[in-house]
């Protein structure tokens, strides 16, 4: 990945622009292929399988939200040569990772929404779901890290 050094971009908005765009993928993601595509469950598993369909249709929505929110504010970042790559791509990854953690988390474990998948052992899915957004949290720091370096001026007099 290039160093940003574009003058005048935009490192705060974009890195809220490559969450909300990693937020809106992921969550495709994990709906089209766990609710979808394998049927392993619904955003709502405790209620009538219309129910369920219902809860994944919101989801559904919801994602497209904000993913098209993400992608009018990339466009505008772009448009206005305010885009600073580094940080729209470190953003897209804490985006997905947090998403899939919150969803790891929060609605499999302390909301018990659903599970990954109806098995007996569901350890290895939820291990390999949540160590899946640790790596992608993990890329995100990594990418930001060097983003925040390659736009310091010490870093810059020293490449000099």
């Amino acid at each position: 990945m290039q160093a940003d050094k574009t003058p005048g971009a935009d490192a705060k908005r974009s890195l809220v622009t490559g969450i909300l765009l990693g937020i809106g993928t992921m969550a495709a993601v994990d709906e089209i292929v766990f609710h979808q595509i394998l049927a392993w469950h619904h955003f709502f598993d405790w209620s009538t399988p219309t129910f369920g369909l219902l809860s994944d249709g919101l989801l559904h929505a919801a994602e497209l939200i904000i993913f098209v929110l993400g992608f009018f504010m990339y466009g505008d970042l772009r448009g206005r040569r305010a885009l600073s790559s580094m940080h729209a791509s470190a953003g897209f990854f804490f985006g997905m990772g947090g998403f899939q953690l919150f969803d790891g988390v929060v609605n499999h474990k302390l909301l018990g929404l659903h599970q990954i998948r109806y098995v007996e052992n569901t350890l290895p899915y939820d291990v390999a779901w949540n160590g899946f957004a640790v790596c992608l949290l993990v890329i995100a720091y990594l990418i930001l890290r060097r983003a925040r370096a390659a736009r310091s001026p010490a870093t810059s007099s020293r490449a000099r």
